[in-house]
């Protein structure tokens, strides 16, 4: 009976190595779009009053727990019984996703005349603020879910012909690294003003090495939203570029060449741009029925 434990222990222990290991190739694949993934939801959880900030992460990060919840036990059956599916799945993410990209970009060059832009959002009201944060926390969700689609066929991508067991434990591992470790990072980040705040407090006054972090802090946490905000346009762009590319016959040929992110990039910006013109082709039809 003791031989038997110890046989089950030893079975335990050979499994986890396995685990491990699989679980480190998965993630390791699935590095750039948590990098992407990251980048675009500290541009969508920031731009909020500093006492929403963590509230709205919270709402986010919740969403996206339940985007995984969502995505694994379909997956999994789809790559059970309709894998050819997956393709479909993630090319109509990649439109949406480029169409997203494509329209910040869009929008750069040619803002909408009716746009005003909001500068201190204390200004606003309690109601205007929650509309606000209620939008874009539906944003990032969605961006999130098509993110996730993403990340998760991926990790399943290097578990297939492992055990079905392996296989949810794996890729169930990934997506809470994609959840706990993204948001975490992102909280931190959007954090940093009230950090430098604390440390500057914490100085007393006194030009001293608190003081000069605190205000870099303060002074930096502007630019690395810039940055972000300009990063997440991209990954958009770049992910969904990188759908197409895997989903088009010899594209890896003319990537000989010319590297291949230039041609994902461009790619994603190219099905982006038809996106934006095609609705707002749309958009006029709808409003000239109407009038």
């Amino acid at each position: 009976m003791a031989s038997g434990f110890f046989a089950l222990l030893d079975d335990i222990a050979l499994l986890m190595d396995d685990v491990a290991a699989m679980s480190k190739i998965a993630t390791k694949k699935t590095a750039g779009i948590l990098g992407d993934d990251l980048a675009v939801n500290a541009e969508k959880a920031s731009g909020f009053v500093s006492t929403r900030e963590l509230p709205v992460l919270w709402a986010i990060t919740k969403g996206s727990a339940l985007n995984k919840l969502i995505i694994l036990p379909i997956a999994f059956l789809l790559t059970a019984f309709l894998p050819w599916l997956i393709d479909v799945i993630l090319i109509l993410g990649g439109i949406y996703l480029a169409y997203e990209g494509a329209e910040k970009i869009y929008e750069y060059f040619f803002p909408h005349p009716t746009t005003k832009k909001v500068e201190i959002l204390e200004e606003l009201t309690e109601q205007q603020i929650l509309s606000l944060e209620k939008g874009k926390i539906k944003s990032a969700i969605l961006t999130d879910f098509i993110l996730s689609v993403e990340i998760i066929i991926i990790a399943l991508g290097t578990v297939t012909g492992q055990e079905l067991s392996m296989q949810i434990i794996v890729v169930s591992i990934v997506a809470f690294i994609a959840t706990v470790g993204v948001y975490g990072i992102v909280a931190l980040i959007v954090r940093m003003d009230e950090a430098g705040y604390k440390l500057i407090q914490w100085s007393n006054g006194k030009n001293n090495l608190l003081q000069k972090l605190g205000t870099l802090l303060v002074k930096g946490l502007p630019r690395v939203i810039q940055f972000l905000a300009v990063l997440g346009t991209l990954a958009l762009l770049f992910v969904s570029g990188g759908i197409f590319s895997h989903q088009i016959p010899d594209f890896h040929h003319y990537s000989e060449t010319i590297p291949a992110w230039i041609l994902e990039f461009f790619l994603g910006l190219f099905v982006g741009l038809i996106c934006v013109f095609a609705m707002m082709l749309i958009k006029k039809i709808f409003v000239k029925k109407n009038s």
